[in-house]
């Protein structure tokens, strides 16, 4: 959708809740056919990850997947009509405000889950707070490019690429109570590193970078992640700021791992990492006995 400048237009001119709609139908019954091998993967991992479920219940989590992908994709022309109460509902929202409001610079850590993109937007709107936030362009210079035009708009600061390091501790030590928004789950190598889900691997990549600037810093780390409830609506969920002055980073790690990993199982039909990685390479299969935890 994103390399197609016409049906990214359209969905601007369309209503939000009938523009998300047809996303969410053209990803399950025309994408869905055209990447094969993506959705062969999903099924697999989803295999791996909730071997507690039967082949149906978990193709019904793989089509729901598809669709929250393709709402998604197609809410991205929308993502400032959707930034307001009437779709993001924040759980517990005065006690969200008030670590908003609190003082010190703050890393901000979320999965890609529900629309990545509305939470990014959401928090920038929520807080006077300065805000930067970190990506990496697609391989496709197109997607790329449209990407990057359509994140303009509501994104407000962010950076990728060379020099990125430099930018962002500036942005955390000289800029008063600034926040950084990262995704923790980046994919590399067609594996996510996080969350861990049980597998013996080391810190590296995005959560490495949010814990060493963390603690350079003094920045609390805010989990968090958006859920999909009923169309272009969305709740906000949101764990109390972890502090690595009172947390070394093997309890961080956990805390982490057992919040948003367990979001990124449980709600495993809108994830989005589940098609990119492979977990039946050797070294990235999760154990299989923990998924009980998630029925």
């Amino acid at each position: 959708m994103l390399s197609n400048p016409f049906l990214f237009a359209l969905m601007r001119h369309l209503p939000v809740r009938l523009a998300s709609w047809l996303g969410g139908w053209l990803s399950a019954h025309v994408a869905r056919r055209t990447m094969k091998l993506r959705d062969a993967r999903a099924r697999a991992n989803l295999a791996i990850l909730r071997p507690d479920l039967s082949e149906a219940k978990r193709e019904a989590i793989l089509t729901r997947r598809w669709v929250n992908v393709g709402r998604t994709m197609a809410e991205l022309a929308n993502i400032d009509r959707l930034v307001n109460d009437a779709h993001v509902r924040v759980i517990d929202a005065p006690g969200y405000k008030q670590v908003l409001d609190g003082p010190g610079p703050m890393i901000a850590l979320t999965c890609h889950l529900g629309n990545w993109d509305l939470l990014a937007a959401h928090i920038k709107w929520s807080t006077d707070r300065p805000g930067l936030g970190v990506y990496e362009d697609p391989e496709d210079p197109r997607i790329a490019a449209q990407l990057k035009k359509a994140r303009s708009s509501y994104m407000g600061e962010a950076i990728g690429g060379d020099g990125a390091a430099r930018g962002v501790l500036k942005h955390l030590t000289q800029k008063d109570r600034a926040t950084l928004y990262i995704l923790a789950d980046e994919r590399r190598e067609r594996q996510v590193w996080f969350p861990t889900f049980g597998r013996p691997l080391v810190p590296s990549g995005n959560l490495s970078i949010a814990l060493r600037l963390a603690r350079k810093v003094g920045a609390r780390i805010l989990p968090f992640y958006l859920l999909r409830t009923d169309g272009p609506r969305f709740d906000l969920h949101w764990h109390a700021p972890f502090d690595p002055r009172d947390m070394d980073d093997a309890t961080i790690i956990a805390a982490l791992d057992a919040y948003l990993g367990t979001a990124c199982i449980t709600h495993a039909d809108q994830w989005l990492a589940l098609h990119d990685m492979d977990l039946t390479v050797d070294g990235h299969r999760p154990p299989c006995d923990f998924a009980a935890d998630h029925r």
